[in-house]
């Protein structure tokens, strides 16, 4: 069962080396959290490392808009891709179950991009450590490894999202299209509608519901995560609905692993049911 997987994995894994991706993810990455942490407060007349929790929640805001864009353009064609060029159809000619092949291509995806996570933001981190004045090192450190968990948690959220969109249509375009409709609205739209159901809507909802309405987002859930931890100063926009909410980390967890096995089931589902 695991030998198809780690075959497909593998493959998925080189190519994904050999086209650089894991070199531009990392540096794309490396440049964000390094940018934030000693320009991030330059609009207030400040330059340098001046707050790790301001930087963490202002890396988090801002990871929301890329991590999911770079995941699921990494995967939109993942299948659809392969059955326009004719591949697709050689590769279930191997004794590879369909279910196999897309845990094989999740796994080998997935460690793409958490390659380039550990990478990118390690490097970020290191550079912290290194040039930031009065830094409390193993607190770095220990932010910045929970922060890259989480954001290799969100990146398979979107693998998932990916493999789903390129199971359910025939055309790249088409999932290239969906793709970036699927960015817009997880990313941009959802909050400003929740915000809109905040002014427009008083008393419809119960307030102590409105901080759950947060989970439905893989990308607002991310950022509760990682505010989780963080003073109560650092909620902003739409996250502050949950200021008040006693969340546990480890549900929130639980809730964010969930996002990542039910596209990965859903897609599993249509690549099944998937004509050839």
């Amino acid at each position: 069962m695991m030998g198809p997987i780690f075959t497909v994995a593998r493959k998925e894994f080189k190519d994904g080396f050999r086209n650089r991706w894991i070199v531009a993810i990392s540096g794309i990455y490396a440049l964000l959290a390094i940018g934030l942490a000693f320009f991030g407060a330059a609009a207030s007349g400040t330059l340098g490392f001046v707050s790790l929790d301001s930087t963490m929640s202002a890396l988090a805001s801002l990871a929301v808009f890329i991590i999911p864009l770079i995941a699921l353009m990494l995967c939109y064609d993942a299948f659809v891709g392969e059955q326009e060029s004719g591949t697709l159809l050689l590769l279930l000619t191997y004794p590879l179950s369909k279910t196999q092949l897309l845990l094989g291509k999740f796994v080998g995806h997935g460690a793409i991009l958490a390659v380039a996570n550990i990478i990118g933001f390690g490097t970020a981190a290191l550079v912290v450590c290194l040039f930031g004045e009065e830094v409390d090192v193993a607190n770095v450190i220990a932010k910045f490894s929970a922060f890259i968990a989480y954001a290799i948690l969100l990146s398979w959220v979107f693998i998932g999202v990916a493999f789903t969109i390129s199971c359910l249509v025939d055309e790249k375009s088409k999932a290239a299209g969906l793709a970036l409709i699927c960015w817009f609205l997880l990313v941009l739209v959802f909050d400003l509608a929740l915000l809109a159901l905040l002014v427009a809507g008083d008393g419809i909802i119960d307030a102590q519901m409105l901080p759950y309405l947060l989970w439905l987002n893989p990308t607002d859930l991310f950022r509760l995560i990682n505010l989780n931890g963080l003073s109560l100063d650092e909620y902003a926009g739409v996250m502050s609905v949950a200021a008040g909410a006693q969340f546990s980390q480890p549900t929130l967890i639980l809730v964010m692993l969930m996002w990542v096995i039910l596209p990965l089931g859903l897609a599993n589902f249509l690549f099944n049911r998937k004509g050839l």
